[in-house]
């Protein structure tokens, strides 16, 4: 690590990667540290950094050395299975720290001695005891897979056998009865049913008859918004998709063509049908995605919000196997439900070689991709647009003119469009949000507690509340970690 990252991350805090310590506590306390890292996305320690206000203490050599042993020895004795560490010394204004990276662990779930489990919490860490988060982390690692798991309650007869023998022609060519005695075994081989012949959830979910009975939020909630604001009370159109995943998948693409626009192409007759304003191989791929790779562990359903300049569809679940939003964007891939991905490969249009994403971004550059870890969810956003020549923005500030801007420079349309835009946003605010902006605009290191006793009108939770839409809309963002990082107002 360089002098200058070092420095970096010293002023910007304590943040989910980056621990600080004084000085070595102990074996026990320390292996709680790394473990909360190795079951989370990994991180660092930084030795001779006051933990409270960030200060550069630094080490001496016989510290250093000590730290090292120690640090060593509680990898090794203190946490099952054993973790790997790496270590470096980094010498900064004539003052030396020890730095201590640990890699997120590839057999999660790791524990201390007395089997307690950890994980990082923002800046923090905290032990975790829930069924549903530690087999997560066993899924996180590939040794549990929930798509083979069998569905307590259920039988052969809740799944759909004409959907089945559809399924096995494309295949196989030849339908269940094929198999003759064989049949069953048929069926356990690909996993639509478990080796206690009850169906495993990726066959209950692609083929069962109604899903939802047992499984009640493997669901699509689609809206249709007026306006641009996820807190909009007025919709178009709304449904609760339910069926299994073919039917979701049929479903989905049926409600987003019917409230996207078809769009006339130029120079084209009249008559000629219009051309759906999002591709349509984008929305199948992302609502492909979002149905095959959902965290089947979380309850949630999957959503499909369309406003006015976007559409967003958002998946329960961050993205799995450690993979980032770069590591999609090049086509790296990893299948949480392995099961479900082959049923989606030979019965839908999916293909599961992390190509789809690619593709979809060399023809839409301006595709959002959101992992959000505290969440456990990953949104895709993907902006409506009429043409490539010209944003959302620019076209919609221009079409509401009343007289049409044919005689004034680009720069100045741009400049037009700025100010409108502000105005509208300026507009859009209530007063306590603008009392809560104006807030932290004089006091942009400021806290919730501080704002709720200087406004006077509104609690705590009322200002992240309020903190929560202004993100939202852009307007206020945080820099920096939870405790030496500062907020920064967008207007």
């Amino acid at each position: 690590m360089t002098e200058d990252t070092f420095k970096d991350l010293c002023l910007c805090g304590e943040t989910t990667k980056v621990q600080f310590k004084e000085t070595f506590t102990s074996q026990k306390e320390i292996a709680k540290e790394m473990i909360a890292f190795a079951n989370s996305k990994g991180g660092v320690i930084l030795f001779g950094v006051e933990d409270k206000s960030g200060k550069l203490v630094g080490l001496s050599y016989d510290e250093i050395q000590v730290i090292s042993r120690e640090l060593g020895n509680a990898a090794n004795e203190q946490v099952r299975p054993t973790i790997y560490i790496d270590t470096e010394v980094v010498r900064m204004n004539e003052k030396h720290f020890l730095i201590c990276s640990i890699e997120e662990g590839k057999n999660k779930p790791y524990k201390n001695l007395n089997g307690e489990i950890w994980v990082k919490q923002g800046a923090d860490k905290r032990r975790i005891t829930e069924n549903a988060e530690i087999l997560s982390l066993f899924q996180d690692s590939g040794s549990y897979q929930p798509d083979a798991a069998g569905v307590n309650g259920t039988t052969f007869d809740d799944l759909d056998r004409y959907a089945i023998d559809d399924y096995l022609q494309k295949v196989y060519a030849t339908t269940l009865d094929g198999f003759g005695g064989k049949a069953e075994q048929v069926l356990k081989n690909i996993h639509i049913l478990n080796h206690n012949s009850l169906p495993t959830l990726a066959g209950y979910l692609f083929f069962g008859k109604h899903p939802e009975y047992n499984c009640p939020t493997c669901m699509v909630k689609a809206v249709s918004f007026f306006g641009n604001d996820l807190a909009g009370t007025q919709y178009r159109d709304t449904k609760e998709i339910l069926g299994n995943m073919p039917q979701l998948y049929d479903k989905s693409m049926a409600f987003l063509k019917a409230n996207l626009h078809n769009v006339q192409e130029e120079g084209a007759s009249f008559n000629t049908v219009g051309k759906l304003e999002i591709a349509e191989e984008v929305l199948e791929e992302v609502v492909q995605n979002a149905l095959v790779h959902r965290d089947l562990l979380r309850s949630a359903p999957i959503r499909i919000l369309i406003f006015d300049n976007r559409v967003e569809i958002i998946s329960p679940g961050a993205l799995a196997g450690g993979l980032t939003e770069e590591d999609i964007r090049n086509g790296k891939t990893y299948q949480r439900n392995p099961y479900m991905a082959t049923f989606a490969t030979n019965a839908l249009h999916y293909k599961g070689i992390g190509s789809g994403i690619v593709r979809i971004l060399a023809e839409y550059p301006d595709i959002q991709l959101d992992n959000d870890d505290s969440a456990k969810e990953f949104k895709v956003t993907v902006w409506r647009v009429k043409s490539k020549d010209e944003s959302t923005a620019q076209k919609s500030e221009i079409a509401t003119q009343k007289e049409p801007l044919k005689d004034i420079s680009t720069t100045q349309k741009d400049e037009y469009a700025t100010q409108k835009r502000e105005s509208t946003t300026q507009k859009d605010l209530d007063a306590t949000q603008k009392k809560v902006l104006e807030f932290f605009k004089n006091n942009p290191k400021g806290t919730r507690v501080e704002a709720a006793n200087a406004l006077g009108d509104i609690t705590e939770d009322g200002v992240k509340f309020v903190i929560g839409k202004l993100q939202q809309k852009g307007l206020l963002k945080r820099v920096g970690g939870r405790k030496h990082g500062e907020w920064q107002v967008l207007i």
